[in-house]
């Protein structure tokens, strides 16, 4: 059922989160009067947004991200803050379904009222997020949550979209699970404003303590994200609830310098102009394939190229002199 642009906006404002959360079942909707009914509550919801600290956390398959967002969640509600989670699950190829799962992984920011958690899944978007993290988070910002916690797919070295959306970018990793390999690669390394070495407990302290030298010594030879930032290198034990304040002084830190140097507003600000280039580009592409059958004569493109009758470059180039064609008729 859908409500007029007000009962959306007017819940938003008051924090209601099941007028949020149907907000953001409208923004991720297929259906062409939900986007539209979505786009009117954006507009009047976006000069709410901007007020809060955005941090992206991903990390290597069994780090303990979910746990970590638990913990952290709660350290940050118990310190008075509102703290809204967008975990992002990766969709099937075969079915394009989520089995959004991560409310299981986070049973004590689920009962609390201070927290929000919205899983979404990734729609086959790689980059570790989904298509409409950036609303989602300005969402959840018109509605009062200080703190945004981005929780990617997770799963290696691509996962460096939400990079371009949020302020602070955390990379979670464990001792002795083959990561020390990897700090010798750049790929994700070079996005990550401070790197958290996790499940340092128990007979993994030393371990952990000894991936923390030798990722200190890694980044510390690596160009920053930002000129003028040092990345720091940190040990935490979501599950003993250890080392979550200074990983959030750490975060603090960072947000202050961003606001002191005057890089916040260039940050966010480049973020926008991207945002809006991928938004261009996603409209451009779905009203090319609304000209005259150019969505059949690529299927049949794709067919002629799985049969081996034609080379994927020829057929691109098919294409794109067959949508050239109907926009020079249209002209």
């Amino acid at each position: 059922m859908l409500y007029p642009v007000e009962y959306y906006v007017d819940g938003i404002r008051s924090g209601n989160r099941a007028v949020i959360a149907r907000t953001m079942t409208l923004l991720e909707s297929l259906l062409e009067s939900h986007r539209k009914l979505a786009a009117q509550v954006f507009e009047k919801i976006v000069p709410l947004a901007g007020n809060s600290i955005r941090v992206g956390i991903t990390g290597t398959p069994g780090a303990g991200k979910s746990t970590l967002i638990n913990s952290l969640g709660m350290y940050l509600i118990e310190q008075g803050h509102r703290v809204a989670v967008l975990a992002v699950d990766p969709s099937s190829t075969h079915s394009g379904g989520s089995i959004l799962g991560d409310k299981t992984r986070m049973p004590d920011l689920c009962s609390r009222e201070e927290a929000f958690i919205r899983p979404s899944p990734s729609s086959g978007i790689l980059g570790g997020v989904s298509p409409g993290t950036r609303e989602l988070i300005m969402i959840c910002e018109a509605a009062g949550y200080d703190v945004i916690l981005v929780e990617t797919v997770g799963v290696g070295q691509s996962e460096t979209a939400v990079v371009d959306m949020v302020d602070f970018f955390l990379l979670v990793l464990i001792a002795g699970a083959g990561d020390d390999l990897q700090g010798i690669k750049k790929g994700i390394l070079e996005d990550a404003d401070a790197i958290v070495i996790n499940k340092a407990d128990g007979d993994n302290i030393q371990a952990a303590l000894r991936a923390q030298t030798v990722y200190g010594g890694v980044i510390s030879f690596k160009r920053p994200r930002i000129q003028g930032w040092s990345p720091e290198v940190m040990t935490c034990s979501a599950l003993q609830r250890t080392g979550l304040g200074d990983l959030w002084e750490v975060v603090l830190k960072h947000n202050n310098w961003l606001l002191e140097s005057g890089k916040m507003k260039r940050l966010r600000g480049e973020q926008y102009a991207r945002w809006t280039a991928q938004l261009s580009r996603e409209r451009l592409i779905k009203e090319i394939f609304k000209i005259n059958n150019i969505k059949k004569y690529m299927d049949l493109l794709e067919q002629e190229v799985a049969d081996g009758g034609i080379t994927p470059l020829a057929a691109s180039a098919k294409l794109t002199e067959k949508v050239m064609s109907n926009l020079r008729k249209e002209k």
